[in-house]
């Protein structure tokens, strides 16, 4: 056995071949899927972000339906479980998290980091999300601005479409995407204009 076969992935092998033999799913369309999942990164989230700023109707559309909206900017979706995205406001500031693993939105956003599928980050997430976000990110979240905290779930994940700072009027997509960061989509920082 070589260092990279090890026992997960010949179980992985192995119901790939069984899905394949069944006719469920076939191996070539496993592969696409892990390639798509591999190749996934937050700028495809960012460039949504982008577009939900500078186009009213586009925003309307990500809000009411992420997964359509995401396959319009040619994000495949196929497979995935469907898309929310949460809004924040001058009122409401969202916090996502999945309480009970690594839910994450890899379509969108690539692999979740590393902290976030921490037991510490989940705990304190839901019991006291400001201190939180104070003590690792420095973002302050005033008290006049309620903090939602949203769980991503296996059957339906979320990403945050934050602020448009100040300072960014006239800035075309392609720079607003520039100062998005993973954070931003998952609540934990909020963009600024650089």
């Amino acid at each position: 056995m070589s260092i990279l076969e090890t026992d997960g992935s010949r179980l992985l092998a192995a119901v790939a071949v069984l899905l394949d033999r069944k006719g469920l799913v076939s191996d070539e369309a496993i592969r696409e899927r892990i390639a798509l999942t591999d190749a996934a990164e937050p700028a495809q989230g960012a460039r949504m972000v982008a577009r939900a700023w500078t186009d009213p109707d586009f925003r309307a559309a990500m809000l009411a339906d992420g997964t359509q909206a995401a396959e319009s900017l040619g994000i495949m979706m196929r497979g995935m479980p469907p898309l929310g995205v949460l809004e924040n406001t001058a009122a409401v500031h969202h916090l996502v998290v999945c309480t009970l693993c690594s839910c994450y939105p890899r379509a969108v956003l690539g692999y979740p980091p590393f902290w976030y599928k921490s037991a510490s980050f989940r705990a304190r997430a839901v019991r006291n999300p400001r201190e939180l976000l104070a003590s690792e990110w420095k973002t302050i979240v005033p008290a006049s601005v309620k903090l939602r905290v949203v769980d991503s779930t296996a059957d339906y994940r979320w990403m945050v479409l934050p602020l448009r700072p100040a300072g960014t009027d006239g800035w075309d997509e392609a720079r607003l995407a520039a100062i998005v960061r993973e954070g931003d989509m998952i609540g934990v920082t909020c963009p600024v204009a650089a």
